[in-house]
């Protein structure tokens, strides 16, 4: 009986190169949806950062109050709010038949020196309208996603702790599709108290845990939302990532995320039932 050796074959270089196409397609076609996945968790988280930053901000409304009491003639009769507010609000009580004592609610100032806490008004006013979200006197989460701080945007009024807001009260923030036209082309929301804002993925225009500012915005829209803006007008819409390098596709990215809190909600969770007076 004849043995017959058996002879081994490696691979050809043809079929190695082969091979490795086949895992690179592979691990290419896996590497696109997990990095869409983990940009679409941190969305996510940011979405929800902002809705308890929303819920914090009416929350602190409803700690953070000045007194009104009235006098059976209609003239005030102390408190802690502004005297002429006083005066104004029990005048008006005393002739409609309102209660002759009320609360008048305020909203925090922004951080502006980077350390969470508002800033200190002088005597009755924020420094300034618009500034960090003070996350630590809120309690909140200090950054988004991406770890850079959030915006916050409150109407002077508001956060006027001397005399508080009425339902009644305008905002000063607008919320647009576009900023085409100072926001004329589009617009969202009008008179709203309260913006707040994540300057998204690419961070343009925001403020890091570091406190390092980050580039400018190329595009009109993410510049109307960006902290040098002076005005109070701000873009919300969907998110565009450029299809290519060019000046016409970088102008209109946009991956900010904007939320707003309107008076009529604001006075719903935070003022008694018939509002704030």
């Amino acid at each position: 009986m004849k043995c017959h050796a058996i002879k081994s074959r490696g691979f050809t270089l043809i079929e190695l190169a082969i091979v490795l196409v086949i895992i690179t397609i592979l691990i290419g076609g896996l590497t696109v949806p997990l990095s869409a996945q983990i940009q679409a968790r941190r969305v996510a988280e940011t979405n929800k950062t902002l809705e308890v930053a929303q819920d914090a901000i009416m929350g602190y409304a409803m700690a953070h109050t000045c007194s009104i009491s009235c006098n059976g003639a209609g003239a005030c009769n102390g408190g802690s709010c502004d005297g002429t507010i006083c005066n104004t609000y029990c005048a008006a009580a005393f002739a409609q038949g309102w209660p002759q004592a009320t609360r008048r609610y305020y909203l925090p100032c922004p951080d502006t020196n980077g350390d969470g806490i508002e800033e200190t008004r002088a005597p009755e006013n924020c420094p300034q309208s618009h500034g960090n979200l003070p996350w630590v006197t809120l309690g909140t989460a200090a950054q988004d996603a991406w770890g850079n701080r959030l915006h916050y945007s409150v109407t002077d009024s508001f956060s006027n702790r001397s005399s508080g807001f009425r339902s009644s009260d305008p905002g000063t923030n607008q919320v647009c599709d576009s900023a085409t036209g100072g926001c004329a082309s589009g617009n969202l929301a009008s008179n709203v108290p309260v913006v707040v804002m994540s300057h998204g993925a690419n961070g343009w225009g925001a403020t890091s845990i570091h406190g390092t500012t980050l580039a400018a915005p190329a595009g009109t829209d993410e510049l109307e939302n960006a902290p040098t803006d002076a005005d109070q007008r701000y873009v919300s819409r969907s998110p565009y990532k450029p299809a290519d390098s060019s000046p016409a596709e970088t102008a209109k990215e946009f991956d900010d995320q904007v939320i707003w809190i309107p008076t009529t909600l604001l006075s719903s969770r935070v003022c008694p039932i018939g509002g704030c007076l």
